[in-house]
C-alpha cells in the first residue's frame, strides 16, 4: 500500500552464483567483515544475511567480527586502518559512517567508501510489557512531569535509536534519561527487563519480543505506519508530533576507500544483477519489519544524505559535535 511500511511476501528466487562469471574479482582467501555492533542487533542481522548470499556468489568465506564501542567507530576504524586489499570490509547505518567525522570519532568521510545498501531501517517507540504507558502520548506526557526522569535504553549516542529519541525530544519539548549500550540488542534486552521504561531502537531488533508481548510498541518514529507480520500496525508518531521529521536510515556493507577497483566492480556487479532479486534478504526484511533497499554507487550516496545531514547537524545543534557540519560539506536539511 502506497504510503505505509506494508511488509510484503516476495516469491522471487535466489540464483546463487550463475551469471556471476565475468566477475573480475574472485577473492582467494576469507574476506572479514567488521561489525561494530554487538552480535543481535539490526546491523548483525542484516549483515550476516547479505553475507551468506555473498559467500555463494563469491565462492568465500566471509568471517563476521563483531567489534562494538564508542557508537561503532572503533569497528570502523579497524576496517579502515586495514590493509588496502580489499579483504577487509565493514557494516552499519550510513547515517552513523556519515556523521563520525563531525563527532570527531574519524577523519573519514562517507564519500570516500563504497556503499552497498541493503535494507532501510525504521525506529519504534516502545516500552516494557509491564510499565502503564499506554501510547506515545502517555509516555511523552510523563517525560514532560519528570524531565530527565524517564529513562530510555539506546546503543549510544551515535546510534540510529538515540538519533530517533533526539528528534522526539526537540519535536516534543522533553527531556529524558538516556541509558547506553552496546548495541540494540542490549538495549532491548535492558527494556524487556525492566532496566530502563523504554527504548527507541530499530524495528527489526525488536520484532521478536512485540511479537512475544514482552515490548509493547507505542508508535513508529516517522510519518508511516508500520506493519508487522503477525502484530498488525504501528502508528506513526507524527499522529502526535506533526513537526517531527524523521529521514530513511539506511543498512549496508561498506567497503573502505583506497581497495583495488577489481574489488568494487565487483560488488558493483553483484548489487546490480543480484541483489535486487534476492530472496534471502527481502524475507528477512518481510519478517522483521524492515524495507528491501539494495543500491550502490551514486544511488547509494543520494539515498543516505538527508539522514547523514539530519544526524550531523542534530548532533551539532546538541552541542555533541566536534565540528561544524558546513565545513565538511554538509549542508543544512
Amino acid at each position: 500500500m502506497k504510503g505505509s511500511y506494508r511488509l510484503l511476501a516476495f516469491a522471487a528466487i535466489f540464483c546463487g552464483g550463475a551469471g556471476i562469471a565475468q566477475a573480475q574479482w574472485a577473492p582467494s582467501r576469507p574476506i572479514n567483515l567488521i561489525v561494530p555492533w554487538a552480535a543481535g542487533g539490526s546491523t548483525d542481522q542484516a549483515t550476516r544475511v547479505a553475507a551468506a548470499e555473498l559467500e555463494d556468489i563469491l565462492k568465500q568465506k566471509i568471517v563476521i567480527v563483531n567489534q562494538p564501542g564508542a557508537s561503532g567507530s572503533i569497528g570502523t576504524r579497524s576496517a579502515l586502518d586495514a590493509a588496502k586489499d580489499g579483504y577487509t570490509w565493514t557494516a552499519g547505518a550510513a547515517q552513523d559512517l556519515g556523521t563520525y567525522q563531525t563527532l570527531g570519532m574519524l577523519n573519514t568521510s562517507i564519500k570516500d567508501w563504497h556503499l552497498y545498501l541493503t535494507v532501510a531501517n525504521v525506529e519504534v517507540l516502545s516500552v516494557g510489557a509491564n510499565r502503564p504507558f499506554k501510547t506515545a502520548k502517555d509516555i511523552i506526557d510523563a517525560m514532560k512531569e519528570k524531565p530527565g526522569q524517564i529513562s530510555v535504553a539506546t546503543a549510544g549516542v551515535q546510534s540510529s535509536g538515540h538519533s530517533a529519541m533526539e528528534r522526539i525530544a526537540q519535536a516534543a519539548g522533553i527531556t529524558y534519561k538516556n541509558v547506553t549500550y552496546d548495541g540494540g540488542a542490549p538495549s532491548v534486552v535492558a527494556t524487556v527487563s525492566g532496566e530502563t521504561q523504554a527504548t527507541t531502537q530499530l524495528a527489526v531488533e525488536q520484532t521478536e519480543m512485540i511479537l512475544g508481548k514482552r515490548l509493547r510498541p507505542l508508535a513508529v518514529i516517522g510519518d508511516k505506519p508500520l506493519q508487522i507480520e503477525g502484530y498488525g500496525t504501528i502508528e506513526p508518531l507524527t499522529n502526535i508530533l506533526p513537526n517531527l521529521k524523521s529521514p530513511v536510515n539506511y543498512f549496508g556493507i561498506f567497503v573502505p576507500p583506497g581497495v583495488p577497483d577489481e574489488v568494487t566492480k565487483t560488488l558493483d556487479k553483484i548489487w546490480s544483477e543480484k541483489m535486487p532479486q534476492d530472496a534471502a534478504l527481502k524475507q528477512y526484511a518481510t519478517k522483521r519489519g524492515a524495507l528491501f533497499s539494495p543500491m550502490a554507487g551514486e544511488d547509494a550516496q543520494k539515498a543516505v544524505m538527508p539522514a547523514v545531514r539530519a544526524n550531523a547537524w542534530q548532533q551539532f545543534n546538541s552541542g555533541k559535535a566536534k565540528v561544524s557540519p558546513d565545513t565538511l560539506g554538509i549542508s543544512k536539511p
